[in-house]
This record gives structure tokens, sequence and C-alpha cells, in this order.
């Protein structure tokens, strides 16, 4: 089988505290670093009740000292929220303290809603533009050519991190081709341009310094427990999370409960629905059946996984069951 990895927001579950959220995200990666995933990575959100990674290179550096050789990285950080000066500078501090085990994916969403993103960067639909040129410069801070610049990032300079463009779109899959960069699609919510735009990306790939050859890793939501009912019945807790996402309703994430049918709409249900296409619930015979099948249609390189489960023993066993059935 090919590489897995973790993609973990930090999501808040009814009757948690954020503080016993952040430390459930350094014992996960502890957990998931002994089952044998190759990467564990946070992202970026604002202003979200069930959220707790917004300050995400915060949060990376609290799970790296935990681990040891797990790779930790950004899933994503929004770029045009921040100056890629100060991106350089703070993932150069990652990697000089923790060498060789930091990735650094990119996006181009806000990571929020538009008010937030307003206060976060009043300017920022104009670095949306320059994403591209950010994208590039952050490279350049990060390379040893930077060295006789005027502006430089220290930590930061020589350290070559890996750079990973973030897409849910087929927009990102061109980028991604053009700068010669590995990518990694948000199948686990937009789904629907996946297949396309990984067709683009691996036509148009240009070899780069960093990358001589196309590398794909979708991310997808996995739920794996002892039964297809078990597991189903834990996946209740995500779809009234996603249910959340539709409604604006962002609130911690409740338990599972019996049946959907008295919580949702169908109008809510066709939509979360199709949100979470690129979802696989189920036994471990029935998850290993459905990944098979998906890593044959998309040819993906590595896989990553999000598992949305109210229970945190329940999740960590679920990415235990995971590791099992696919031997990472």
């Amino acid at each position: 089988m090919i590489p897995f990895s973790v993609l973990d927001l930090a999501v808040v579950t009814e009757g948690t505290t954020l503080a016993q959220t952040i430390k459930n995200s350094r014992i996960l990666a502890k957990e998931t670093e002994k089952m044998g995933y190759k990467r564990f990575w946070m992202a970026e959100h604002h202003n979200m009740e069930n959220i707790a990674s917004s300050a995400t290179s915060i949060l990376l550096g609290h799970v790296a000292d935990a681990t040891s050789s797990i790779r930790v990285g950004s899933g994503g950080i929004m770029l045009p929220n921040h100056s890629p000066l100060i991106i350089a500078e703070q993932f150069g501090t990652l990697a000089t303290i923790y060498p060789g085990r930091v990735d650094l994916g990119l996006g181009r969403a806000p990571g929020t809603d538009q008010t937030t993103a307003n206060a976060i960067r009043s300017d920022r639909m104009r670095e949306v533009q320059r994403f591209p040129e950010n994208v590039k410069q952050l490279q350049r801070y990060l390379s040893s050519d930077n060295k006789n610049s005027s502006v430089r990032a220290i930590p930061g300079e020589g350290t070559n991190i890996p750079i990973w463009i973030l897409g849910s779109s087929t927009d990102s899959a061109f980028l991604a081709a053009e700068l010669g960069l590995p990518y990694a699609f948000a199948s686990h919510f937009a789904p629907q341009q996946l297949l396309p735009a990984i067709r683009i990306y691996r036509e148009r790939f240009k070899p780069s310094k960093q990358l001589s050859e196309p590398y794909v890793m979708p991310c997808i939501n996995v739920i794996a427990a002892d039964t297809d009912a078990e597991a189903n019945y834990l996946s209740t807790s995500m779809l009234q999370m996603f249910m959340g996402v539709v409604t604006g309703d962002r609130k911690p994430m409740p338990p599972p409960v019996d049946d959907m049918s008295s919580i949702w709409s169908p109008q809510q249900q066709m939509m979360v629905q199709q949100m979470l296409a690129c979802s696989f619930i189920g036994s471990r015979e029935t998850v290993r059946a459905d990944l098979d099948e998906f890593i044959s249609r998309t040819s993906a390189d590595e896989l990553m996984i999000a598992s949305y489960i109210y229970d945190f023993d329940q999740r960590l066993k679920s990415h235990r069951l995971i590791a099992e059935t696919v031997e990472v």
C-alpha cells in the first residue's frame, strides 16, 4: 500500500475544553507515529468554535516536540493571510528545531468567514491574486540563494522546507503543475473536482528542484470500527458537524445519534452527502475494499486521513484499525 498520513484540525467536541482538545492533538500525533503514519498535518482556521488550530505553527511545534520521526506540517497555511517572510521565519524556526521533519502546505482560501478574513487582512483579496508570486517569494526566503538579499528569513534561509500546493478545484492543479510542487487535494470536503484536478496536474507537471515527478495526496474521511453498524453510528457526529458547515452553525462536534432523519432536512442531507462523497466508513474489511478502489481510481501516491469522531478513544482506535488494515 501507499503511505498514509493524518490531518488533524484540533476539532473541539461538546463538553471538551480547548486545552484538552490541543492535548488530544499531541496525543494523537504520538500514537499515529507509533502506528506508522508518515505525516501529521494541521490546518489554519479562524473564528470557529469547533476548531482550535488557528495558531497553526505554534501547534505544530507542540506536536513536533512530542514526536521524533513523523513529519509535521500545515494542511495548510492560508498564505494570503500572511506575509511570506513571516511564514518563512515561523516554519524556518520549526525546521531548525526539528530538521528534516517539517512540511509547508499552502492554500489561498481564507480559512474563515469573509468578515473575519477582512479582520485578518484588509488587503487580502490583492494577496489572493498574488498567491503564485508569494509562493515563489517564500521559496526564495527558504533557499540558500537568498543569502545576499536585503531581506532574509533567519531562521529559515537554507532550510528548503518542502512546499505543497493545496487545493479544492482545478485552479490549484495548474499552479502546482507549473511550479513542480506536490499536490494535496481537499477531497474530504470538496470532492467534486478531484479527478479533473489530478488529471490536469499530472498532464501539465513540470519537474523542479524539489520534485522530479508529480506527487498527489488526496485527503479523505475515514471512520473505521469493529463493524459497519458501529462505524456508521460514529459517523453521525461528522454528519452533524458538516451540517453545521452548511447552516453556518459551527458549534463543537456533538455526540453520535441513532437517527439523523430528525436532525437534518432532505436538502441539508443532500448537501452534506455531496461534501462527504470521499468518505469511507465501516469495518476493516469494508474500509480496505473502499480504499483499494479509491487508490485504483485516483492513482494516488499517498492518502491523508481525516477522522471526525466524537469519542477520542474511538478516534485512536479508528486510526489503529486503518493502520492495521493497510499496513502503514
